[in-house]
């Protein structure tokens, strides 16, 4: 009698290795050929199913070489749990026919077996889609340098490129189909110009990923290249990363993300010279300003600028960089979790939000500085910050000095003042995390809001 599970049709069975866990792919295979003949057959004949490499065990990458037939290959090697690469590794038998069918090469080992390994990949590559290169630790003694001849310098097919810890000229051209790269811990400098003729033979880049990279001048005068497809770019350096934006044209909608050192600088040190080329840093609606950094966001994309050290008086600096850039179409600002400085630069840093509707002040130390730079004097003759300001968010946290009254009495002041001068608020949202303040009375700032909402520390979502 035939039993049921051998009636199962092959073009069914073949979706079966679908359902696998990833990283016990090689233990499915095995079972899965010794069910019965007929399934061996099946699968051992599924040449897709075989296409997937380690070079850990020399058999076993025979086996799969012959069985993945002339399907392309994912190639993986780990050469950290190693003290060398040796000729006789299994590596050396399969790449000078497996070249030409890598479909993806992820190599990771010390500097010098990364050499040897990439001294190697000199025949072309044309189903190549996916390269990662890395050494590890990142902070060698040297960077392991690729050749110029890698894949005979043709990567046209290329779609993603990480390397990580590694020297490279960047002599490639025509990498016309490269939408991501990475290029992390490059311990020699390289010219800012070399930079830009990738971009250039790289014209469909979405996502790039520079970390520790440190350019140098040597880039033409007026010389920009555009970004026209990037929706991403992430910027981690111990030098202002603006040499290098300086020369790139990022594009509406893109988001730009900068981490970097502060210390007394403002953060237009990291910004390039002229506005001009960072498309997506004009008309800006929302700025958030926090301890550790700020972020702008639009209709024309974001710019997030993050700080790795945290010092006394960030505030305030990220309070005098926006005086740097027009913030008049600003129609959101949050400011959280910083010590706030004194009344006058926040009064200076508001007076050209004209646009400003919504004001959220979350977890601040020293908040009071703010309630009284948006209270207007009683003189008709003085500029009101702010004049379109509609909603106040106040938020208060249990772990700063203080039961917060001071900030919630500021608040009745700063909205009764703002009334008599043609300014009512609409909404005034109070969010007290703190110890209970129980029986409250808001009554007051009702007089001067059409609506107060405030909620104790145990009725918060």
């Amino acid at each position: 009698m035939i039993a049921p599970i051998n009636k199962i049709p092959p073009e069914i069975l073949i979706f079966i290795p679908d359902f696998w866990n990833t990283y016990e792919k090689d233990q499915g295979i095995i079972a899965i050929t010794h069910v019965c003949r007929a399934w061996r057959e099946v699968f051992v004949s599924q040449s897709s199913l075989w296409t997937d490499f380690d070079c850990l065990d020399k058999e076993k990458t025979r086996v799969y070489f012959e069985r993945s037939k002339s399907s392309p290959i994912n190639l993986s090697l780990d050469l950290l749990a190693s003290d060398c690469i040796l000729p006789c590794d299994p590596f050396f038998q399969i790449i000078p026919h497996a070249t030409g069918r890598l479909k993806s090469l992820f190599v990771k080992g010390q500097s010098k077996d990364v050499e040897v390994v990439t001294s190697h990949l000199s025949h072309p590559a044309p189903l190549l889609e996916h390269l990662s290169i890395r050494t590890k630790p990142p902070f060698a003694h040297r960077n392991p340098v690729l050749p110029s001849a890698l894949f005979n310098g043709d990567l046209s097919s290329l779609r993603v490129l990480r390397l990580e810890s590694v020297h490279t000229e960047l002599p490639w051209r025509n990498m016309v189909n490269l939408t991501s790269f990475t290029l992390f811990y490059m311990l020699e400098e390289i010219p800012v110009g070399q930079i830009l003729d990738f971009f250039e033979n790289a014209p469909h880049l979405e996502a790039i990923e520079l970390c520790l990279v440190t350019p140098t001048a040597g880039a033409q005068n007026g010389r920009v290249v555009s970004l026209e497809c990037l929706k991403k770019m992430y910027i981690k350096d111990d030098d202002p990363p603006s040499i290098l934006l300086n020369h790139l044209l990022i594009p509406v909608g893109a988001k730009l993300e900068i981490e970097a050192e502060l210390l007394n600088s403002l953060v237009g040190v990291h910004l390039p010279r002229s506005l001009d080329n960072l498309k997506n840093f004009s008309n800006f609606t929302a700025i958030r300003l926090h301890r550790t950094g700020m972020e702008f966001n639009g209709p024309n994309g974001q710019v997030k600028i993050t700080f790795r050290t945290s010092r006394e008086g960030s505030t305030e600096l990220t309070l005098q960089s926006l005086a740097e850039l027009d913030t008049s179409k600003t129609e959101r600002l949050e400011i959280e979790d910083g010590a706030l400085p004194s009344k006058e630069p926040f009064y200076q840093a508001l007076l050209p939000m004209k646009d400003l509707r919504t004001l959220t002040l979350s977890g601040c130390i020293s908040a009071d500085a703010l309630i009284w730079a948006l209270e207007p004097s009683t003189s008709s003759s003085e500029v009101m910050v702010c004049p379109k300001l509609e909603e106040f968010v106040l938020v208060l946290y249990p772990f700063y000095f203080g039961l917060g009254l001071s900030e919630i009495l500021g608040t009745i002041e700063m909205a009764e003042a703002r009334a008599s001068r043609g300014g009512k608020l609409k909404t005034v949202r109070i969010f007290d995390r703190r110890v209970s303040t129980a029986n409250l009375d808001v009554s007051e700032l009702r007089k001067h809001v059409w609506n107060v909402e405030y909620l104790e520390y145990g009725h918060m979502d």
